[in-house]
């Protein structure tokens, strides 16, 4: 079972975005999913409830809704068979509040937009990660990315593993006018071969 955690106690980082769509893609891959949202605002639990039947099942747990009769323990059991866990994190978490979040994570997944304010929070959630919840750091993540197949060891899709129309927007219409998808050079060249 892994467990991944999407934090970053930045509002709008794009935490929620991030967990839903990554527990769509391994619910869609057939990894038993469970979404658990800790955030009060409940978006995340408010997606899982529109999903419709033919789509791939994803359990979920909702922390932030309390039940008298049930203690916490009860309610945030993981459902027998569960391979993948996305946890989608509140805004605002103090540092104090890293450890608890992220005991028992196989990776924690920070969300930055490129702008100063936002690189400037994730700095900081960064350091308490590293000094307050004591997440030890493995690797080089930067360099180990970009060795070949890096995101097949992850087991969680980066950046690099997006088709080129997805990681540059921007570029669609050149991309259209050169080939029918648009791939970097060497998959291209790979495939019509």
């Amino acid at each position: 079972m892994q467990r991944i955690v999407v934090l970053n106690p930045k509002g709008g980082s794009g935490k929620t975005t991030l967990a839903i769509n990554l527990a769509a893609y391994f619910a869609a891959r057939g990894d038993n999913t469970l979404l658990i949202d800790r955030d009060p605002q409940g978006s995340s639990t408010r997606w899982l409830r529109k999903r419709k039947v033919p789509q791939p099942a994803i359990n979920g747990i909702a922390t932030f809704e309390r039940d008298s009769r049930t203690t916490m323990s009860w309610q945030m059991r993981v459902p027998e068979g569960t391979q993948k866990i996305m946890v989608d994190s509140p805004a605002a978490v103090e540092a104090r509040g890293m450890p608890e979040l992220t005991r028992d994570a196989h990776k924690v997944i920070v969300p930055v937009l490129p702008s100063d304010i936002d690189i400037h929070a994730a700095s900081r959630c960064i350091a308490d990660l590293l000094l307050v919840a004591k997440i030890k750091p493995r690797g080089k993540p930067h360099r180990r990315d970009r060795q070949p197949g890096a995101q097949e060891h992850a087991d969680v899709p980066v950046a690099d593993a997006l088709p080129r129309e997805a990681r540059h927007p921007h570029r669609r219409d050149r991309c259209a006018t050169r080939r029918t998808t648009c791939e970097p050079p060497n998959r291209a060249s790979a495939s019509t071969k």
